[in-house]
């Protein structure tokens, strides 16, 4: 999924080097993912992988890991 979501990223925001991309990388301070950027990943990201994010679960979105984590479960 880790791989599935970077490739991701990279094709949404177009400016991120896919090598700089961990499990560890904060979504807005080390990728600069800036509010506007985040909800169309929300939202894009619901279209892809057929989830649905609620806000509780978007609050605890800091690292890609926790995004990750929560695909993994949503789509089991």
């Amino acid at each position: 999924m880790f791989e599935n979501f970077k490739a991701f990223l990279v094709e949404e925001l177009g400016r991120i080097d896919p090598d700089s991309i961990t499990m560890e990388s904060s979504l807005s301070g080390d990728l600069g993912i800036n509010s506007l950027e985040l909800a169309d990943m929300i939202y894009n990201c619901e279209s892809n992988y057929n989830v649905t994010i609620d806000d509780d679960s978007l609050k605890n979105f800091k690292t890609v890991g926790d995004v990750v984590r929560f695909l993994e479960s949503a789509t089991k």
